[in-house]
């Protein structure tokens, strides 16, 4: 038998209603094409709020969530390669895509029409085990630890592409709106792949400003400040509507805003009521969304971040505190990353 917190049902996460039920299941078997994996750690996401309060709802219930997960290969189905067994591998949010769309074809697994997301579409990683498709799980550099890694697997990588559809030229100014688990991973990106680019940073608290000039921010303002100077790009990185209004103002002409976050949440959408067009839009500023991840993203952000020894902040919780987890995380602020680590694993 093993563990796993599972979504039973939708609702608002808060103290004192814990969103994720602890169940005990029996290990499953892997299939043909398949892996188990026992469980090391497991990052915390705010897509598991998205999912547990029904913006990105999961496609049935119950449901175990995690998509940042590291641990060793234990069992392998039919087909899949003898020397897989025992590796220590990641799965991150992207655990299928059909291979043969056009999309597909072209590079652009994440807008698959039949993509699968770890620990929505699939059980994921709260838990002692999980199964992933062979193909879809990634070999781990042996310089990260699993702490370190966990982050990388989606608040790294969805980042890494993020920076990426940003367009930056080395020495651009860029800026971030909302330093948390992902933001802070993509700044010590950007200073190694635009090594002359001023980094500015917008965040609602002192401590996530004083965080960022900590990892190289030039300057650090709440959300709303005008910045030393307009911008190339910004890469929005919160779950709320008013940073998007802000960033398009300090955006230079031709700038681009890269939105990276699954679901915008509606408490605050009347703020986009304030959006003028002649000043927050004119003058060929652009608006990208970023959707989902391509395992090559996942891939390219280990190796970076292996290569340039960037690391994540993390803070810990016991697999069994999966709740209060996620409980802090709803609460707001936080310093880097939060990542479940399962002691039995």
């Amino acid at each position: 038998m093993m563990r796993a917190f599972a979504i039973q049902e939708l609702g608002s996460v808060r103290g004192d209603r814990p969103p994720l039920v602890g169940v005990e299941r029996p290990v499953p078997s892997p299939g043909p094409g398949e892996v188990l994996i026992r469980v090391a750690a497991c990052g915390v996401c705010h897509t598991e709020l998205d999912e547990i309060e029904g913006r990105t709802p999961p496609s049935s219930l119950p449901r175990v969530p995690g998509h940042q997960v590291v641990g060793q290969v234990e069992r392998i189905g039919e087909g899949v390669a003898a020397d897989l067994t025992g590796a220590r591998v990641g799965v991150a949010w992207i655990f299928g895509a059909c291979g043969q769309c056009e999309f597909c074809r072209r590079g652009d697994e994440n807008l698959c029409p039949a993509f699968v997301a770890t620990g929505r579409d699939a059980d994921g990683g709260y838990a002692d085990c999980m199964i992933a498709p062979a193909g879809f799980v990634h070999l781990l550099p042996d310089t990260l630890t699993d702490l370190e890694v966990a982050p990388l697997l989606c608040a790294g990588a969805v980042g890494y592409r993020s920076l990426r559809l940003a367009g930056l030229e080395n020495g651009q100014p860029l800026g971030f709106t909302g330093f948390g688990a992902s933001a802070h991973l993509v700044l010590q990106m950007a200073r190694v792949r635009y090594p002359d680019s001023p980094v500015v940073v917008f965040a609602r608290s002192d401590r996530e400003r004083a965080f960022a000039r900590e990892l190289g921010a030039v300057w650090a303002g709440d959300i709303g400040e005008r910045p030393p100077q307009l911008l190339a790009a910004i890469v929005d990185t919160t779950p709320v509507w008013r940073p998007v209004v802000h960033a398009l103002r300090a955006l230079a002409p031709g700038g681009r805003l890269v939105i990276n976050a699954i679901r915008k949440e509606d408490h605050d959408r009347a703020e986009l009521l304030d959006l003028d067009y002649a000043s927050d839009l004119w003058r060929e500023k652009e608006i990208k969304s970023v959707a989902n991840v391509t395992r090559d993203d996942v891939r390219a952000c280990l190796a970076l971040a292996a290569e340039a020894g960037i690391r994540p902040m993390v803070t810990t919780y016991a697999l069994e505190d999966a709740n209060r987890a996620l409980i802090d995380l709803r609460g707001g602020e936080q310093r880097g990353a939060r990542v479940l680590v399962n002691r039995r694993g």
